[in-house]
């Protein structure tokens, strides 16, 4: 999700902010659910699939505020 970051700094935002270390946890594993439905692997049917695909949403635009946030 923050491919175009610098891992070091990623790596130093998750160690010193649990909040964003619970909340990136937590979208890593919503995307392999949803990664898995898409792919027919788990039976989800599409209103479900929506539903978590904005969840996933929210999660990235606001680990993206804190990640901000947190180099500042």
């Amino acid at each position: 999700m923050f491919e175009e970051r610098p891992q070091q700094e990623l790596d130093s935002v998750l160690k010193s902010n649990p909040d964003f270390r619970r909340l990136y946890d937590q979208h890593r594993d919503l995307d392999r659910k949803v990664v898995n439905a898409e792919l027919g692997v788990s039976p989800i049917d599409d209103l479900t699939l929506t539903q978590m695909k904005r969840a996933k949403l929210a999660m990235k635009d606001r680990l993206a505020r804190m990640y901000d946030a947190g180099l500042q």
